[in-house]
């Protein structure tokens, strides 16, 4: 598998295929993987289940993690990915229809690299998904 740059984990089937469209069309879609809930983005993290044999220390150059998600949340998902030394520097972008202030606390004591509510307005939505895909994969210049 080529290096992947986005794990998408996002269970709501239009904001994933608005997303993957806003992505296609920044070209920024290439090496994107998308799950639809916190236990598969944990088995892709951590090279477990249908991800078994995965290296773990490649990859993904950034995490796009809904919080309100089936199995495992959000919550967790940050919780194990920061508390483990392999995997603790992919960059992390809460992008969440929550805007409560308990959600985005926990997500930066968590270590959260951003925090973003999604838009309701299409045309605010695309933006967003296209600034944050450009920033995270053309311009950040990860840890080493």
């Amino acid at each position: 598998m080529n290096e992947v740059e986005i794990l998408l984990v996002e269970d709501n089937p239009r904001d994933l295929e608005l997303t993957l469209r806003v992505l296609r069309k920044n070209n920024l879609a290439n090496s994107v993987v998308t799950v639809s809930d916190g236990e598969q983005a944990l088995d892709f993290v951590f090279g477990r289940g249908k991800y078994a044999g995965r290296d773990v220390t490649s990859g993904p150059k950034v995490m796009f993690l809904d919080l309100k998600l089936p199995k495992v949340d959000g919550i967790e998902v940050l919780r194990q990915v920061k508390a483990d030394e392999r995997t603790r520097k992919i960059p992390i972008v809460v992008v969440t229809s929550s805007a409560e202030e308990r959600d985005r606390v926990e997500s930066y004591h968590l270590g959260v690299n951003s925090y973003v509510v999604k838009p309701i307005e299409f045309d605010a939505f695309v933006k967003t998904i296209g600034d944050l895909g450009f920033y995270w994969v053309a311009i950040n210049k990860p840890s080493p």
